[in-house]
């Protein structure tokens, strides 16, 4: 019997020709990192398919590359060349002899983290994720938000050698807690280990420092996006967190999904942001602005292969081009592997937040799994799996992979 052709793809699998995630992989028999492009159930040996169909010496340059950042430096002009080459090397009939043995199943693909991440910053985006952390958190006040969070997309700085890729084991985190009642705080491991839903935003073309990226330039350096779970220890966060905002509770893991899709596959998934009630300054004021930047992708949360939540990013205030400007607004630069992260992701309704400290309202209502276990905050061994899929074109997903993480105990 004859193996199946790895160039045949079905016309709705996720991960078809519109699609083309790039990530960086090795096997078995060659342990060296190399860049891959994802195509149905296999990988592309992009490197090795660039210089077998004969392509120009800066596309088989940077295909060859061990991570994306030389890539990722080259700009939205070259970014476009190299998608369409590989779209070609994989549908042309004249190339199947050539590209077919360099595609490797995903199965025997072992993922590594696709680019060197050279700044990471994380948001607050969602205005249901702010409210709702609000009203736990500040219970006796009349606005759960605070009074900047319509006025500019909040955000902190994360620690960028922490970011891992997906199946990367998480460490309980130790630290200080204080517990409700407790004079003095205590050193242990975190008793509240949570999970954050959300979407990652790789960076590329780079800018000066001192010159403000404006929301209209954002699809000129934003490559495109990821799946991302910034891990959180609510108890060490909420006693370190005040007054300059989260930093131990947030540092110890990152976790971003190996497949980095670009900007251009998500072309059918934009879509307006939520209405606004709030005057927004010149620079954030993106009414009317075409194509809109909100992004219509449904997301899962599972937790032990339960789902426990489906978060929908078309609910987020704070679209991409504005985190972006506001990032860059005081000068500060960007460079080629760059990471903003959108901030936990929740829509109006239960079942669509994005983490435990929500779903639970702050531990005091743990959730039943279908297995009849109940978490009010992760234990060790637990395992949570993210994943998601955007509007594509005629209806077919455009998929955006797993981040996956399991809990290991502190040390």
């Amino acid at each position: 019997m004859n193996a199946p052709n790895p160039l045949s793809v079905p016309l709705d699998d996720p991960f078809g020709p519109h699609n083309l995630p790039y990530g960086v992989y090795s096997t078995a028999a060659d342990p060296a990192p190399r860049i891959g492009v994802r195509y149905g159930g296999h990988v592309l040996d992009a490197g090795a398919a660039a210089r077998a169909a004969g392509a120009p010496g800066q596309i088989v340059s940077l295909l060859s590359a061990p991570v994306l950042n030389p890539l990722l430096a080259a700009g939205r002009p070259v970014w476009t060349r190299v998608r369409a080459a590989v779209a070609e090397w994989l549908t042309a009939p004249e190339h199947a002899a050539a590209v077919a043995p360099l595609l490797v199943p995903l199965a025997q693909a072992l993922p590594h983290l696709p680019f060197e991440v050279a700044d990471y910053v994380d948001f607050y985006a969602s205005e249901h994720h702010a409210a709702n952390v609000g009203r736990i958190f500040r219970p006796d006040a009349a606005d759960p938000l605070t009074a900047n969070w319509k006025h500019l997309p909040i955000g902190y700085h994360g620690r960028a050698g922490t970011v891992v890729v997906s199946g990367s084991p998480v460490l309980r985190p130790c630290g200080q807690r204080r517990a409700a009642g407790e004079a003095a705080p205590s050193y242990g491991p975190s008793l509240r280990l949570d999970v954050e839903v959300e979407l990652g935003f790789v960076v590329g073309g780079a800018s000066p420092r001192g010159r403000r990226v404006a929301m209209a330039e954002a699809d000129e350096h934003v490559f495109g996006v990821c799946l991302l779970n910034d891990w959180s220890a609510r108890d060490i966060q909420a006693w370190e967190y005040v007054p300059l905002g989260p930093f131990l509770g947030k540092s110890f893991a990152t976790s971003v999904s190996p497949w980095v899709v670009p900007l251009e596959a998500l072309a059918h998934a934009r879509t307006a942001p939520p209405p606004r009630d709030t005057p927004l300054l010149p620079y954030l004021d993106d009414a009317g602005v075409l194509p809109p930047c909100g992004l219509d992708i449904a997301m899962e949360l599972r937790l032990n292969g339960h789902t426990v939540s489906r978060p929908p990013f078309a609910s987020m205030y704070w679209t991409y081009a504005q985190m972006l400007a506001h990032l860059t607004v005081n000068g500060a630069s960007l460079r080629p592997g760059d990471l903003f992260a959108s901030g936990t992701v929740s829509g109006p309704r239960p079942e669509q937040v994005g983490a435990l400290i929500e779903l639970t309202h702050g531990g005091a209502r743990p959730v039943e799994l279908p297995d009849g276990s109940r978490r009010a905050f992760l234990e060790d061994g637990d395992e949570v799996v993210i994943t998601a899929a955007a509007v594509g074109p005629g209806g077919v997903p455009v998929g955006l992979g797993e981040v996956a993480g399991r809990i290991e105990p502190a040390r």
